[in-house]
């Protein structure tokens, strides 16, 4: 089952590689500079990182990279029509990651709606969970993909020819 959509990388050309280590990078560049991951004159942090925000970030970037990839076209056929709900999945998977990499009291958001004392009590400690839900959905929404390439091309209505 897992090896199902795995298959899928072996026929992937360079420029869906390459997409892949671009979007990555963007991805972690868009989210450690403002959590203040990497450490800038830009932003600031309040509560030093926790042991797995890198990790996190890092598997995060990973399959955000890879899903991106997968609206690369291939040389021999158009990439896939974008499924609203991968595309969905995606982004919320990214969004998770911010908030859970962040500083729960330098999160403008997260202070608006809890108070500095709420993010510590209540925002910090579902951190993780949030993590874990963002690798989720990230790793669903690219396996869907993968599971959509595979599969066997359908002929609409317009393509069938009329005799």
């Amino acid at each position: 089952m897992i090896g199902e959509p795995l298959s899928a990388f072996t026929s992937w050309p360079l420029r869906r590689w390459l997409a892949a280590v671009v979007a990555a990078t963007a991805c972690v560049l868009l989210v450690a500079i403002p959590t203040d991951l990497i450490d800038t004159p830009l932003f600031g942090r309040e509560i030093p990182p926790t042991w797995w925000a890198w990790p996190a970030l890092l598997s995060s970037s990973i399959l955000g990279g890879l899903l991106v990839a997968t609206y690369v076209a291939t040389s021999d056929q158009q990439a896939q029509p974008d499924a609203s709900a991968t595309r969905r999945g995606g982004w919320v998977g990214a969004a998770l990651t911010y908030f859970a990499v962040g500083c729960p009291v330098c999160n403008k958001v997260v202070l608006l709606a809890l108070g500095s004392a709420g993010a510590i009590t209540w925002f910090e400690p579902v951190q993780p969970v949030l993590q874990v839900l963002a690798i989720c959905l990230l790793a669903w929404a690219l396996r869907r993909r993968l599971l959509g390439e595979l599969s066997c091309p359908t002929t609409t209505s317009g393509d069938v020819a009329r005799v």
